[in-house]
């Protein structure tokens, strides 16, 4: 049977989203809380080089939105991108689910879902 991980934040709208939609579908998954249980930068470089820094790097969050332009300006690569994420963890597009260690969905997509599970 497979293993489904979803990672995010408990408060995030969208994650909440998810795990309702997951349960409503009887879908069994194991939840890894970004604030409590924290990332790695190995963990990062991993989903980096499965669907790439950029879909990782939410920039339309509140925390990308609230550092200054010289802080974003530098995050124009996956080595920069990582460091922030790893620092900065709310900045991390919600949810990340993992299927046996593969990032099969980043964000909510009920459609995208449909077809997954």
């Amino acid at each position: 049977m497979a293993t489904y991980t979803v990672y995010g934040i408990p408060n995030c709208d969208t994650v909440q989203k998810t795990l309702k939609w997951l349960a409503a579908h009887k879908i069994s998954v194991q939840f890894h809380d970004y604030k409590t249980q924290g990332i790695t930068t190995a963990q990062l470089k991993k989903w980096s080089s499965q669907v790439g820094w950029e879909l990782l790097l939410n920039k339309k969050s509140a925390t990308w939105r609230a550092l200054t332009p010289g802080e974003q300006a530098p995050v124009t690569n996956e080595k920069n991108a990582i460091a922030l994420m790893a620092a900065a963890t709310s900045i991390i597009k919600r949810p990340v689910i993992e299927k046996d260690g593969r990032v099969i969905a980043v964000g909510f997509d009920e459609k995208r879902y449909a077809e997954l599970f």
